[in-house]
């Protein structure tokens, strides 16, 4: 009952991580929000890379910024593809903009290097696009959990207990 009534987006695109997509999904039904897949409308399905499928709820370009309470970016390749939906990116700027949760894990980083978010902001990633987010702004620490007001970040799967606590504080 943690966050009943808030409204929370999961990313997806093809090649997400399977842990990092499922793991949120869960944990936010366990926490009572409604959680929309939200996909860049390439397809109706996309597949993890370990071969799990999730179905898009609706495409980043149908999602309005004020029915929504925050957002989480699964890891992965998705987050190499996600970037390259300016539908997508705009979601996430416009999430932040708005002081609302932007969550992201592993490699989820990329998104928020390509919605110009970082500048000035402390996070952590997979340690292989450290160097990405320092480039957009970042500074980037390398421990389990990093909240910079409303943005949360993780670095891999065996961050998710840590992370998705994060996520559901900053969401309440």
């Amino acid at each position: 009952m943690e966050l009943q009534g808030r409204t929370v987006l999961l990313l997806v695109e093809q090649q997400f991580n399977d842990q990092e997509f499922w793991y949120p999904y869960y944990r936010l039904l366990e926490a009572d929000a409604r959680v929309i897949v939200v996909g860049t409308g390439t397809a109706q399905t996309y597949t993890g890379k370990a071969g799990t499928v999730t179905k898009v709820d609706a495409a980043a370009s149908d999602i309005k910024l004020e029915n929504t309470d925050g957002v989480v970016i699964p890891g992965g390749f998705a987050p190499d593809f996600m970037r390259r939906s300016k539908e997508m990116v705009a979601l996430v700027s416009g999430l932040d903009a708005q002081n609302k949760t932007v969550a992201a894990i592993c490699h989820g980083g990329w998104m928020l290097a390509s919605a110009k978010i970082l500048k000035g902001r402390t996070v952590t990633s997979f340690f292989a696009i450290r160097d990405d987010l320092e480039h957009a702004g970042a500074t980037w620490v390398d421990q389990e959990v990093c909240v910079d007001k409303n943005l949360v970040t993780s670095r891999t799967p065996d961050d998710l207990p840590a992370f998705m606590k994060a996520v559901i504080q900053s969401i309440r």
